[in-house]
Formats: C-alpha cells, structure tokens, sequence
C-alpha cells in the first residue's frame, strides 16, 4: 500500500538504500560479469555500465511523491546519474536476480536479469520498501549473447505503460524514470536482418518486489532445496507474514494468496482489453503485479484470438483470450515448484483451484461494474452474456469506446424491434451513442445493428428491473470503464516525437492516462479510435520482442 507523501522530498542521489533481498538470500560466490551458468544462488552482484551521455526524459511526479523522491533539478542532474547507472547511492548494492522459467510452454532453464539490475531499496522514510531497479543498464552473468542494453522505443513503452497501468487501478510494477543514454543500441526491430543503430534509454522500475515465478523454478529445477527454502522463506516473511513462521501450512497459504492476487490481476486486464503479450513464468510476480511490459497491447477491435506479439503470432498462446488460462498454467508452474516445501499436493491444489474460482468471482463484478448492474442471476443471462461478446467479435467493435459509451445508452422501455415506427426511434436512439466505437458505423443500418438493438434491450430490461438511479449507475459504469488506454499508435507516436528530442507528446499522454476515467476538454483525440494509417504500421498493431 502507498504510504502518505513526504513534505521535503529528498535527493535520490541522497537516500539511504538497503538491499533486504542482496543481504538475506545466497550470492553467486564468483564475482565475474560474463554470461554463464550460477548455481546455489538467487542473484550474482553486479555494477551497472556507465553511459556517455545521460538525460532525464521523463519523470513520474506521481511515483516519485509516494517514494519521497525529488524531481532533478537538471536534466543532467547527480540523480540522474544514479538513474543511468553512473553513481550509486549510499547502500545501494547493484545485483541481477537469477530466475529460470518456462516461455511459451516450454521449460528454458536459467534466464535471470538479462538487462535489468536492481540498485536496492529505499531504506527509511516514506518509499521504505521500494525496490528500484534499472531496465536497460548493461551486461550481467545474465545476458547470455546480448548487451544489456535497451532502445528509446521499448523503455518509453514501459515508462509510459506501467504509469497508465496505475491510474487505471491495475495491480503494477512502477515507472520512475526514463533516461537517455547519448549512446546508440544495434537491434534488428523485425528479425529480419536488418539491424541498425537506435536511441539507447534506461527505465528505472519501483516495486516492493520483482521476485518472479521464475526465482523458485529454477531453485527447484536443478535440486537446489536449500536455496530454494530460504528463497520462500525470504518471500513469505517479507511480503505475507500474516500467515506466521516458515512451514508447510504457511508455504500452501502463501501460494493460495499469490492464486488469488494473479486472478485479481488478469481480471483487470480482461476489465480493460489490455493483453501481455509474453506470459511466460519468469514474467509473473510473486505478488500479482503486471511485470515485463513488452509486446504488450491493447484489443483496437475486439478480438479474443489478437495478440500483439508476432513471436506468439502462429499459435496466440498469449492472446487476449487465453490469459486467464494461462495464468493457471504458470501457477501450476509454481506450484510444482513449491511442493517439496509443502509435501500436500492437495493444499497446492486448491490452492490452484482457488484461482480459477477468484477469477470467476472478480472477472464477473467487474463486468457487472462495466454494464451498470448490480446482479445477474436469472434465466437466460449467461448466453445474454455470451452474445454480447460474440456481438462485439462479429464486426470491428472498439472495445474501450463501446463500453465506454454504453452509458449513454438510453434505456427507456419501449415496444419490441421491429414492431413498429416508434420502435425503430428507439433502436436509433440506442445506437446513436456507439457508432464512434465501429469502424465501419455502416454496419448497425443492417442486421448487425439490428442483433445489437436486440441485446441492448435485452440491457435496458436488467437495468430498469434493478431501478438504479440513472446518474448513480452511469457513475459506476464511468468508474470502470476508461475513456482513455495508452493505445501503441499514441505510444508510438510519442517514441517517433522523443527520438527527435521532443518529449511533449509523451508528457501530454502521461497526464492524461493518469486521471483515464475522467473526460478532459482538448484531449478527445486520445480517446478516439485507432486511426486506419496505424492499421498495419510498425509499432501501432503487433510488435516483436526486440528492444
């Protein structure tokens, strides 16, 4: 939970930091920055690489008020320098954690912190338990054949994305900082073989903990039991005490509460249409945080199938609509991996179980919330339910627009479609408000537009049988329901301004996503709909994993 905000915000070049996780678990007993396998250890010390060059970006006010953190007073400022790996802070102690994890189903061994190195966590006053980590800072044991590296486009996508995450009421890692390195990054942006020079940048992360799924796998994978105990001992003390002492009993509550903030997760990114994009364990945090912000994506036209990573674009594993299953699968991952320490398949099983009802629960109040009722338990609402979403797959249907706009939609009685003149006034009147959310609005003249006034009927007859206040009810659906998603076109639009040294579009996006339920004069262009010149560009639709 946030803590109240500090009065005096310090210098982050000037916080004391300590490393909980550095100073409790076992280290990599060689002190070797090359690409290699470790063993019996959760993470291997490590110094970020300086860069040339560095610029403060941009800057998360937000974040950095609840971390007690000043602004740099210069866009080359001392914290600046910590932000670009260039100078720690006093107690910072710089590490990669090592983690394995299973990537599009399959067990890949030892990955680790490629590319990101944690600098420690804020030791005392408003940010206490904060760990920050920087995205992008150079080589560790961890990188295998890359170079710790990270371009403009990726880190500004994060920045961008774990803030607007945030204001939307998504369980999320954090974005403090984004910083240029004055240095260029060879990445080939298709796999094509094409690579060339792009703008280096560096994300600084916040979180209480980037522990992931993958930190236990590996432990488990190779035998490595002691490591493994203290790894869970480690996480149960810090982040769930309230389930007492280290034991089996404890271990089993601990992973039926992680099933259970993973499920409150995946029902918010099903709430607003964001989709992952790379589910792999080692991208799942033992706290139920949205974490790795990649080839991430938001639905345009709603599509179950769409998935914005074209590594996933053959099998959509990682679709939009597999998520709550694959979350199970990644907790099963994990529950394989904790069962020598809680010798009870069966409290892991339902533990697992537990997901699967949780995610039920919260998916379906939420989507309550996103049509104003307050209950659906008759007969025939459930198939109600399912039309509305074949409806919306049947045509181009912008999620986040018609949702957004059902709350405008009449919901005065009147006599059956099609039955009458004044019936046909009422199905116009109830359309009306949706036809910014098709992208070809000439689809509700014909029988598409009529199968939509049928379900929304099928709405009107709920809610006024429910006889909520009208103004309360649009209120509760506004609350859910946002006006404004970091969608890749305004994401990219914003990259194509910063890599010309112009940071205003990201700022203005910024502020915006972060009040996303509220309308806000001027801005209606980022509400709108993915223009067609985005359709099919770099960028704005599907992305790789480079970066």
């Amino acid at each position: 939970m946030e803590r109240e905000t500090r009065s005096h915000p310090n210098e982050l070049s000037e916080l004391p930091f300590c490393s909980a996780f550095a100073a409790a678990l076992p280290c990599d007993p060689l002190d070797r920055n090359e690409s290699r396998a470790v063993a019996q250890a959760c993470y291997s010390p490590v110094l970020p690489t300086p860069v040339a060059a560095p610029r403060l970006l941009a800057w998360s006010d937000e974040l950095a008020a609840t971390l007690g953190i000043a602004r740099p007073g210069a866009v080359d400022a001392p914290a600046v320098q910590v932000l670009a790996g260039n100078r720690l802070a006093p107690g910072m102690r710089p590490f990669a954690a090592r983690y394995g994890g299973h990537q599009f189903g399959h067990w890949a061994g030892q990955l680790g912190d490629g590319r990101a190195i944690s600098l420690g966590e804020i030791g005392s006053g408003v940010g206490a338990g904060w760990e920050l980590q920087l995205k992008g800072a150079g080589r560790t044991p961890y990188s295998r054949h890359a170079d710790g590296r990270a371009v403009l486009r990726s880190s500004l996508r994060e920045f961008l994305c774990s803030e607007a995450m945030h204001g939307l009421g998504v369980p999320t890692t954090r974005a403090l900082s984004l910083v240029t390195t004055g240095e260029p990054v060879l990445r080939d942006m298709f796999y094509d073989g094409n690579a060339r020079p792009e703008p280096g940048a560096i994300v600084c992360r916040a979180a209480p903990s980037f522990v992931r799924f993958g930190n236990f796998e590996i432990h488990a994978a190779l035998g490595e039991d002691d490591s493994l105990r203290r790894l869970a001992d480690f996480v149960l003390e810090r982040h769930f005490p309230e389930f007492g002492p280290p034991s089996p009993a404890a271990y089993a509550a601990m992973y039926r509460e992680v099933s259970e903030r993973t499920a409150l997760m995946v029902a918010h990114w099903m709430r607003v249409g964001f989709v992952h994009g790379v589910m792999n364990t080692d991208n799942m945090s033992i706290l139920g945080l949205t974490i790795d912000y990649g080839p991430y994506g938001w639905l345009e036209g709603y599509d179950p199938g769409w998935t914005p990573n074209t590594t996933d674009a053959a099998g959509r594993r990682y679709c939009y609509g597999n998520q709550p299953q694959i979350a199970a699968w990644n907790l099963a991952r994990l529950g394989g991996a904790l069962l020598s320490l809680v010798d009870d398949r069966d409290s892991l099983q339902q533990g697992l179980e537990h997901f699967g009802t949780e995610f039920e629960r919260r998916y379906r109040g939420m989507l309550l919330q996103k049509l104003g009722l307050e209950a659906l338990s008759g007969e025939g609402d459930d198939a109600w339910l399912d039309e509305l979403f074949a409806v919306l797959g049947a045509v181009e249907t912008d999620m986040t627009i018609f949702f957004r706009r059902l709350a405008q939609v009449p919901l005065a009685p009147g006599p059956r479609v099609g039955a009458s003149s004044g019936d046909d006034e009422l199905r116009r009147a109830r359309l009306a408000p949706l036809v910014e959310a098709f992208y070809d609005p000439r689809v509700l003249e014909g029988e598409h537009g009529l199968r939509l006034a049928h379900w929304l009927e099928g709405l009107a007859a709920r809610a006024l049988s429910q006889a909520r206040d009208p103004l309360r009810r649009a209120g509760v659906m506004n609350a859910v329901n946002p006006l404004y998603v970091p969608r890749n076109y305004l994401a990219q639009q914003a990259i194509d301004a910063a890599t010309e040294g112009d940071p205003a579009p990201l700022e203005r996006l910024l502020a915006v996503l972060r009040r996303p339920y509220e309308e806000q004069p001027g801005q209606e262009s980022l509400a709108a709909r993915r223009p067609e010149w985005a359709r099919n560009r770099a960028g704005c639709s599907a992305l790789s994993c480079s970066s």
